[in-house]
């Protein structure tokens, strides 16, 4: 087996063991629904629906995926239960796709304006630091020179994180302490990676709580800043979300996506939740593409996120 399998075959493993508490509550649920069945019927489909939306994937998403199954089962007329499960799959990977990327995320791709600077966000607790380290890492891995801005300097040991982050992963940050100007650690990121040669920048900011008018007032002043620096910086803006709190995080996605322009969506401790599907629900009902998912503690958990392989690990193969 080649290094490139090898990489695909840990990866799939790292996502199947990622999502396995979500997939055991799924299918158990699902098979409880059958028992003393042998096909699907209208309460066989009532039942599924609930078992979706107490799996996280939300009402209005749960209503459109079963309303594609009842046309399917309207058509096929006897359909099984392993039928019933590949149905779920094949809609819900298409549901997916209405808010895919053109392409998935490369980190050896080129950027068509460097530096590439990619704005951070979300509440505090989420992993948003963890995961600005991890795509430092990725990207690093990939060959691509790298920087870290610690824009966050309103948490006492928010800066501190993402300096033991940018040692590990090997990269430059630039910051100014605590209580500094965001702004300005987002004006001096960009303008040192310009004046460098940095290919992709990475800006930390502030995760207070996500009504507050005045973090929403800061994320502008930034994203002024830095496209002084750079034309059209930030390139992305990526929110990040606990996958273990459920709704909550639809909560905090609809917050952020109504006052930031918001290009991609990271879910993070999806290993430690069986709280899956708000993957599903939050790409769906947000219209904005999940990028990357956090499946374990490692620096090398988090992945780029593949439709069809959630999909697979969440419904077992």
């Amino acid at each position: 087996m080649g290094f490139l399998e090898k990489l695909g075959l840990k990866k799939k493993e790292k996502l199947d063991k990622g999502v396995e508490k979500s997939r055991d509550g799924l299918l158990n649920k699902i098979g409880k629904a059958f028992v003393g069945k042998d096909q699907v019927d209208d309460a066989v489909l009532d039942e599924l629906e609930e078992i979706l939306i107490t799996s996280d994937v939300g009402v209005s998403t749960t209503i459109e995926i079963i309303k594609r199954i009842e046309e399917r089962v309207a058509r096929d007329k006897y359909v099984t239960q392993d039928e019933l499960q590949a149905m779920l799959r094949e809609e819900i990977v298409h549901l997916l796709e209405d808010n895919a990327p053109d392409k998935p995320a490369e980190f050896d791709a080129e950027f068509p304006v460097k530096p590439h600077i990619v704005l951070v966000v979300g509440v505090n607790g989420v992993g948003k630091t963890t995961t600005i380290g991890k795509l430092a890492h990725l990207y690093k891995k990939a060959g691509k020179k790298v920087m870290l801005g610690a824009a966050d300097t309103f948490r006492a040991a928010a800066v501190d994180q993402l300096k033991i982050w940018s040692e590990r992963a090997d990269v430059p940050i630039i910051q100014q302490g605590q209580n500094a100007d965001p702004a300005s650690v987002a004006y001096d990121t960009v303008a040192a990676a310009k004046a460098r040669g940095t290919d992709v920048a990475l800006v930390d900011t502030a995760g207070r709580l996500h009504n507050k008018k005045a973090l929403m007032e800061e994320l502008a002043k930034i994203k002024r800043v830095m496209g002084k620096v750079v034309d059209g910086a930030p390139h992305e803006v990526i929110l990040v979300l606990d996958a273990s709190t459920g709704q909550n995080a639809m909560q905090q996605a609809k917050a952020f996506t109504e006052t930031v322009d918001i290009t991609g969506l990271a879910l993070t401790k999806l290993d430690g939740t069986a709280k899956g599907g708000i993957v599903i629900a939050v790409s769906h009902e947000l219209s904005v593409p999940v990028k990357y998912i956090g499946v374990g503690e490692q620096i090398e958990d988090l992945q780029v996120f593949d439709r069809a392989d959630f999909v697979n690990a969440l419904f077992g193969e």
